[in-house]
């Protein structure tokens, strides 16, 4: 059983930067698609960005150009790397892991990013 927990959240003013870290432990990391996930208050959880077993990448719309998904395979961790934040990237953001039909997540962090 793979448990994911993430890190790296907190205060940022509008226009910082911030860089969540998600480490896996319990299983295998790498053959895992990774994402991160975010839901904001009174939201639906959303995907921000995926990054397969092989480093493809994948964004939304709304963070792509702002955001950057990375793993090291080495530390079983992977990042979520956030630049010129705006106000409506105030969410939880939870850490995602798939493998066939299994799935993990996080507790998630919270990220608040104010002027």
């Amino acid at each position: 059983q793979v448990q994911l927990v993430e890190s790296g959240g907190g205060f940022v003013q509008t226009g910082g930067s911030l860089r969540l870290s998600c480490a896996a432990s319990g299983g295998t990391f790498t053959p895992l698609q990774m994402g991160w996930y975010r839901q904001a208050p009174g939201k639906e959880r959303e995907l921000v960005a995926l990054i397969t077993s092989s480093g493809s990448t994948s964004y939304a719309n709304s963070v792509r150009g702002r955001v950057s998904i990375s793993r090291d395979n080495s530390k079983n961790t992977v990042y979520l790397q956030m630049n010129s934040l705006r106000d409506d990237d105030t969410a939880v953001y939870y850490c995602h892991g798939n493998l066939h039909r299994m799935h993990y997540w996080g507790k998630g962090t919270l990220v608040t990013v104010s002027s």
